[in-house]
């Protein structure tokens, strides 16, 4: 099997990395060639070529993979002039691993469909560290026999691959995770604030805690890392606030109330308005610190 890979970022070079390692032969595309060209050279030894369009790794793969940045930028990956649509054929399944609208997914599903064609979404959870470790939670929308199909592909980048439903129910779910690792984020920044406040060792809290019922990814993961005013992003705030207003107009939609996820999206904001968008979420921290007078 030939995989066409689109989109060469902090998750998706690492996720194409994997594949090329586990022997799979890569066309890739980035919208910025540079990048392209930067992950060829860095495996020399691996069967990895460089696509001018969407189009050509389309027209030259059997299984396509899309991992960008948001609704607008899948669209042109699929349905541009030079997009994946045009250089498809029939009986291709195309992967998007993005996390954009669901109602988008459902919209590209049914355009490729009169391709023959067949488009599963499939958005991941679990940052860099999933990314470089293969150790991705993949979470599945689309027709099952699709994802059947492909299945050994997704594990060579994910521990964890959940068939969730219909096409766009994988999005759905992402916004899901979305919302517990943005609340569950806040939580973090404010525990440790509070330590910090009280002249507690916020290191030895953070231990004391994680192995018991208040234990979490995020505080394993991005407590240190607050801790030590590390904020280099395995997940930037303004993807972040992307995936939060896809939340926000889902719950509009569908007549959810989510007021935690409303109020976790303003600290992000007030992040942003400091000029942090593209530090990682863990950011989130120092908003509080700031607000507790710790900085």
């Amino acid at each position: 099997m030939k995989i066409g890979f689109i989109g060469l970022g902090i998750m998706g070079a690492p996720m194409a990395r994997n594949l090329a390692e586990a022997g799979y032969s890569l066309v890739v595309f980035n919208r910025t060639r540079e990048r392209a060209e930067a992950f060829l050279s860095s495996l020399p030894q691996a069967d990895v070529t460089v696509a001018a369009t969407p189009a050509e790794v389309a027209a030259t793969s059997d299984l396509v993979i899309i991992i960008v940045k948001d609704t607008e930028a899948v669209r042109e990956v699929v349905l541009g002039e030079e997009g994946v649509l045009a250089g498809g054929r029939p009986g291709q399944v195309v992967v998007d691993m993005s996390t954009i609208a669901p109602a988008a997914e459902q919209e590209m599903a049914v355009r490729l469909q009169e391709r023959g064609m067949t488009l599963l979404d499939a958005p991941v959870s679990g940052g860099d560290v999933g990314a470089k470790e293969g150790t991705l939670a993949i979470m599945v929308g689309g027709p099952e026999s699709a994802l059947r199909s492909i299945l050994p592909v997704l594990q060579r980048m994910g521990k964890t691959i959940t068939y969730c439903g219909p096409v766009g129910c994988g999005q759905l779910t992402k916004l899901c995770n979305q919302i517990l690792v943005s609340v569950t984020l806040l939580g973090v920044s404010e525990a440790v604030a509070m330590a910090r406040r009280c002249n507690l060792d916020a290191e030895r809290m953070i231990e004391a805690v994680r192995g018991g019922a208040a234990g979490s990814w995020q505080l394993a993961n991005l407590g240190p890392r607050i801790l030590s005013k590390d904020f280099a992003p395995g997940f930037m705030v303004e993807l972040m606030q992307k995936d939060l207003k896809l939340v926000l107009e889902a719950a509009d939609q569908h007549g959810a109330v989510l007021p935690a996820t409303s109020m976790v999206h303003q600290f992000f904001n007030a992040a942003e308005n400091r000029g942090w968008g593209r530090e990682g979420t863990q950011v989130l921290a120092r908003v509080i610190a700031q607000l507790c007078n710790l900085e």
